[in-house]
């Protein structure tokens, strides 16, 4: 079911208020830069951007363009869930199949029943680092599949929920390979980014010659409340234990990690994320990447409650978040969030897809960019279902 009211009136509502927000949050000094993509019933309706990249010392900030790649941290979890769920449409993967049967190294101390669900749902015990990583093992594949397959589960596969950080995305993304062949990234292409039209704009690691392309990222408050993190804090503990792991701008700046192959994180353009999901929603100029099946069962609550790692209640579907406070809190709502206040997602009563990149980093109570700029939005969309 879609809107009466399509096209370019959708498109003048929706870009008039985006932009003149988008336009007050920089002009105002509150942001540095940003884009914003909405999709309205496989329409784009609006992408606006403004500002710039991030101050860096010594380099002069760089205006954002349209088809600037901002480093977008978690916001990436999406694009490899996406990628999972069209495998598992092809019938190339099972989410009940342990992943030792495409993996057998991953089988390791206690894993061997471990589940491509529990992946998905971050319910397998594996969200710890080695202490003593360093950023450059980080950017390794190899290295970080084999430290992944030896980790001893925290908890029982499938008793709790916590949040897996870094090491979703080498679980999935080694279990992609295992499967097509290919590289995390290069299956991205094959079957999502590509499809859509949008393989330059969406990414895992970046090509050599798209690195020029990416803008530098700025400290606003998140590497500071990392730092005031207690070293006892779960997520501190676990998943960044130590600060060479922070999901910084220091280490989103690092060439070596923009070229890293690392699903748990993506760069990307505001209006190619908002593309996939809007093509997970129906049809975008002839693409539609999932049945309206599959997303149903996968964006339907998976798990809910406490999450050991993350210390609040969310609730999951398979690799989604769900109803996060950007998205309004409604559970008709699914996607992903990334370290600094990026997010992607898509508004299955609505028909309505939405991303925001930023390039100043902020989190907590000075983190309200995307839920105003979504909020603006949303009164203009009513529910079709």
């Amino acid at each position: 079911m879609t809107h009466e009211l399509t096209g370019h009136r959708w498109d003048e509502r929706i870009r008039e208020r985006v932009g003149e927000t988008v336009r007050r949050l920089v002009e105002s000094g509150e942001e540095t830069g940003l884009q914003v993509a909405v999709y309205v019933d496989g329409e784009q309706a609006a992408a606006v951007h403004a500002g710039t990249g991030g101050r860096v010392d010594g380099v002069p900030p760089r205006p954002l363009a349209p088809d600037s790649l901002v480093h977008s941290f978690s916001t990436g979890k999406g694009f490899t869930t996406t990628l999972v769920h069209v495998l598992a449409e092809r019938g190339l993967i099972e989410y009940d199949a342990p992943i030792a049967r495409y993996w057998p190294e991953f089988g390791a101390r206690g894993k061997e029943r471990a589940t491509v669900w529990h992946a998905l749902t971050h319910t397998l015990g594996t969200p710890q680092l080695p202490a003593r990583l360093t950023p450059a093992e980080l950017c390794d594949w190899d290295t970080m599949c084999g430290v992944v397959a030896d980790l001893e589960p925290l908890w029982e596969p499938g008793t709790a929920s916590g949040y897996h950080g870094w090491t979703f995305g080498w679980i999935l993304g080694e279990t992609v390979r295992r499967i097509t062949g290919l590289t995390p990234g290069a299956a991205l292409r094959e079957y999502v980014s590509g499809p859509l039209g949008v393989a330059d704009e969406m990414f895992f690691g970046l090509p050599e010659g798209a690195v020029g392309r990416a803008v530098p990222l700025e400290e606003g408050n998140w590497a500071a409340r990392l730092a005031h993190l207690p070293e006892s804090a779960p997520f501190r503990r676990y998943v960044v234990p130590n600060p060479g792991l922070w999901t910084t701008a220091e280490l989103a700046n690092r060439p070596d990690y923009l070229r890293a192959d690392l699903p748990a994180c993506g760069t990307t353009t505001a209006r190619a994320a908002a593309r996939l999901y809007a093509a997970l929603l129906g049809e975008v100029d002839g693409v539609r990447l999932l049945p309206a099946e599959r997303v149903e069962r996968a964006a339907a609550v998976a798990v809910e409650g406490e999450d050991r790692i993350l210390l609040g209640r969310y609730a999951k579907g398979l690799g989604w978040f769900l109803g996060l406070p950007a998205m309004g809190g409604d559970p008709a709502c699914f996607g992903h969030q990334g370290s600094g206040g990026s997010i992607a997602f898509a508004d299955r009563s609505r028909g309505l897809s939405f991303a925001l990149t930023r390039t100043r980093l902020v989190g907590g109570s000075a983190d309200t960019t995307a839920r105003l700029l979504a909020a603006e939005v949303r009164p203009l969309v009513p529910r079709v279902r």
